[in-house]
């Protein structure tokens, strides 16, 4: 069963899955090294763009719900860029981007969780069967 040849196909076959796996991990850290350092911009960004209480109220929406803090975030960042923000973005301010936003995205999609009953009309019961 100690095949030479066997032993030396496994030992060949061993040292590429490890160089393989090496070079997936190195490629891996520097894609989160690049993601981390965009994230550390993006803060970056939205602390000079947003004041004190802006910043605690998008950090408790971020609690709640995470896709819609980042959704609120890239609209601040894309204002930001563009030159649309005139100054820091108060609480205020922040809300009324909270609800324009809310209002774009109720046109767009229907309501979850709608129920709608639809009844028969004419009078089919099982009770009147005489």
């Amino acid at each position: 069963m100690d095949d030479p040849e066997l032993e030396a196909i496994r030992a060949a076959r061993m040292s590429q899955l490890q160089q393989d796996s090496t070079g997936l991990g190195s490629a891996g850290g520097e894609e989160a090294a690049k993601r981390a350092a965009e994230e550390e911009m993006r803060r970056n960004l939205l602390a000079t763009v947003l004041d004190n209480a802006a910043r605690e109220r998008l950090s408790r929406i971020a609690m709640v719900s995470q896709d819609r803090a980042r959704q609120i975030e890239s609209i601040l960042l894309r204002m930001a860029q563009s030159g649309q923000l005139r100054g820091r973005v108060t609480e205020e301010q922040l809300i009324d981007l909270l609800e324009k936003a809310d209002d774009a995205q109720g046109r767009s999609q229907p309501k979850k969780g709608a129920i709608v009953f639809q009844r028969r009309k004419g009078g089919f019961d099982d009770d009147d069967d005489f």
